[in-house]
């Protein structure tokens, strides 16, 4: 390690089981534009093996107490419906990635909304079984 380097995290990886991986690739790599930094394939005793790691851009990591996730549902949703992961992608266009995504098999939850916090975000439920918010930041964080 070198002295101008901070010790700690490197990288964050969310790691995902997908029952239909080609289902999930649809969403992420095709109708998000995640595109893939590695693809491996391992035969197993279990059978084929496969790892598929997509480029997020930056990642957080994001601790929200119960009194803000329910206030995030609130705005979001307009009712409860979050779980104790949900996956966020900031993208360039809210409509948009939401209606590729759709395309590609998640199910609308809540339309892109304007948040408190200057942002367009909208709730979908994956193929993988994990809420996601796509959310364009339309004003400085």
């Amino acid at each position: 390690m070198t002295a101008d380097r901070a010790s700690g995290a490197l990288q964050l990886r969310l790691v995902l089981h997908a029952e239909d991986l080609d289902a999930a690739l649809a969403l992420y790599r095709d109708a998000l534009g995640m595109p893939v930094e590695l693809d491996l394939a391992t035969s197993t005793e279990d059978g084929d093996a496969r790892v598929v790691v997509l480029d997020a851009g930056r990642a957080t990591l994001e601790l929200v107490n119960g009194a803000q996730r329910s206030l995030i549902d609130s705005i979001e949703v307009g009712r409860p419906v979050a779980r104790e992961v949900r996956l966020a992608l900031e993208v360039d266009d809210a409509a948009g990635a939401t209606s590729a995504a759709r395309a590609a098999g998640a199910e609308q939850v809540a339309p892109p909304t304007r948040t408190p916090w200057g942002s367009l975000n909208a709730r979908l439920e994956t193929p993988t079984g994990v809420q996601l918010t796509l959310f364009e930041q339309l004003e400085p964080e």
